[in-house]
């Protein structure tokens, strides 16, 4: 038997001013690469995203709250 796996959730998280909701919006279904990321553990995470996924969009430093749902 074939059985699916289990689509993951996760966290993003930009500072408005570098890349806000907003943009990722206005990237419509094309998206956009996820760039300046330093932290390796953060790193591992992206890496580990499949297409499908889908992620909580966070502002961070400025508003402090979760903004929209984006797919993987």
């Amino acid at each position: 038997s074939t059985m699916g796996m289990a689509m993951a959730y996760w966290l993003v998280k930009s500072e408005p001013d570098v890349w806000s909701w907003e943009q990722q919006v206005a990237a419509g279904a094309e998206g956009t690469y996820w760039n300046g990321v330093r932290n390796h553990s953060a790193k591992l995470n992206l890496m580990a995203m499949k297409r499908g996924d889908r992620a909580f969009f966070y502002h961070s430093n400025e508003g402090k709250e979760i903004v929209g749902v984006v797919e993987v």
